[in-house]
């Protein structure tokens, strides 16, 4: 008989399991808003929106703020509720005009305004020191009467100027290739700086100098100052200003006030205190438009300096982080359009126009939250103060015009479909206007056909 052998039964391996391919994206109501937002943030009109839109919103709720907090004021000095709103609101108007002159304008007019707007600030801030031509204001001579109850500061139309000026002057060596060497980045630009900031010295304004200061190291930043010569004007900057500090008692006082929770001696640090009691009581909520405590006399320049604390007080937390939000919207803006462009002028003003604004923002804020010395800067847009409001608001047109000015911008505002119009009808060759016109430009139209159909 044949051997029946035994074998073993195959080995049966174990199937592969196919690859798994790469899941598509999910496609989730969250993805989907993220991603339109997202395209709606690279569009080219979004520095242009956000300029407009966040500096109008700041300037209508500081008018709301301006006309809350100065009301116990005006009453007590035995002038109507609404003084202070009234004027405010007249150079919210203007300034509303200026910002849209400045929109409208050219490059090349903006760049011509440089030099005479330089000259007339320095012809003005000369004109302060003159006695019985200059006033003072709380112990600060910066002031000039022109008629009645107005009164104008030509340091802060010295920031514009500064801007200006300081843009077209790098723009040119720019354009020649100067800026390479050290003494083409400082001459004449840090001299004629610290003109300005002695003629604002002279009077005591501390806090428009840190500002003029803050500008002159972002248009060097800019223009590419190298960390060595930036970082010698930042010392010789810090020093002067240690020197203007230490002998100043008033100074030195308000350096004391960082961070204190008790008035202090003498009640040094009563206003810095009464604004932090203004944002505590507040809450997250606050407690309701025109219900503030603190502006019946406890907080000084309830409606100037320290409004943004009347706001944390009746606006609560939300009502201040809007307008922070907004603020930070702004800064944004400009950020990108000094980023965005090839014109170094345009780079140059925008930059200088956001770090004025940005700067001027966070010291305010700072000194309201006990976290820097009082400076005596009004909030921009925001407080009370026709003299900081003009000039901010052209500044502001500075940007919207230079985000216009960028090509894929423009070419989207060509396309923009106007809301109204006149129909152009063809009439044998000529045109005419008849009826109301459809506008829809994106559309493409088919030529007609001999027969009249499409």
């Amino acid at each position: 008989m044949p051997s029946s052998s035994r074998t073993r039964p195959p080995v049966q391996r174990a199937a592969r399991r196919p690859a798994v391919a790469s899941s598509p994206p999910r496609d989730t109501p969250v993805h989907r808003l993220v991603a339109r937002v997202r395209r709606a943030w690279d569009r080219p009109l979004t520095a242009y929106y956000l300029i407009l839109g966040s500096s109008l919103l700041i300037t209508v709720l500081g008018l709301v703020m301006v006309y809350s907090a100065s009301m116990i004021t005006a009453l007590q000095l035995s002038l109507p509720g609404s003084y202070f709103f009234r004027k405010q609101f007249l150079a919210a108007v203007i300034g509303a005009v200026l910002l849209l002159a400045a929109s409208r304008m050219p490059v090349r007019l903006h760049r011509a305004l440089a030099y005479p707007m330089l000259a007339v600030s320095v012809f003005l801030m000369v004109l302060v020191q003159i006695p019985g031509i200059g006033r003072s204001v709380n112990g600060n001579q910066n002031w000039i009467s022109i008629g009645g109850p107005f009164q104008l500061q030509p340091s802060e139309f010295g920031k514009l100027a500064l801007v200006l000026w300081g843009a077209d002057l790098l723009a040119r060596k720019s354009d020649k290739r100067l800026l390479t060497q050290w003494k083409h980045m400082l001459v004449p630009l840090v001299p004629v700086a610290f003109m300005l900031l002695g003629l604002i010295m002279l009077g005591g304004d501390m806090g428009t100098a840190i500002i003029l200061t803050a500008i002159l190291f972002g248009l060097l930043w800019l223009a590419g100052a190298p960390t060595r010569l930036f970082a010698g004007v930042l010392a010789v900057a810090a020093a002067i200003g240690v020197l203007l500090i230490r002998t100043s008692p008033n100074r030195m006082a308000r350096l004391a006030c960082i961070g204190a929770s008790e008035p202090g001696p003498n009640d040094q640090c009563w206003q810095a205190v009464h604004g932090i009691y203004a944002l505590a009581s507040g809450g997250f909520f606050g407690s309701g438009l025109g219900a503030s405590v603190e502006k019946w006399g406890q907080l000084p320049e309830a409606h100037t300096d320290f409004i943004f604390a009347i706001t944390g007080e009746e606006l609560g937390l939300a009502g201040t982080l809007s307008v922070l939000a907004l603020f930070a919207a702004l800064g944004y803006a400009g950020i990108r359009v000094a980023g965005r462009t090839e014109d170094p002028f345009v780079r140059y003003a925008a930059g200088g126009v956001t770090t004025w604004i940005t700067a001027q923002a966070v010291i305010n804020v700072g000194a309201v939250l006990g976290l820097l010395p009082i400076a005596g800067v009004p909030l921009p847009l925001f407080s009370y103060g026709g003299s900081a409001l003009l000039p901010t608001m052209f500044a502001v047109g500075l940007l919207i015009a230079f985000a216009r000015e960028d090509p894929a911008a423009r070419a989207a505002l060509a396309m923009r479909q106007p809301r109204f119009g006149r129909k152009r009808v063809a009439v044998r060759g000529s045109v005419s206007n008849r009826g109301p016109r459809r506008w829809n430009t994106m559309r493409r139209r088919a030529p007609a056909r001999p027969s009249g159909e499409r």
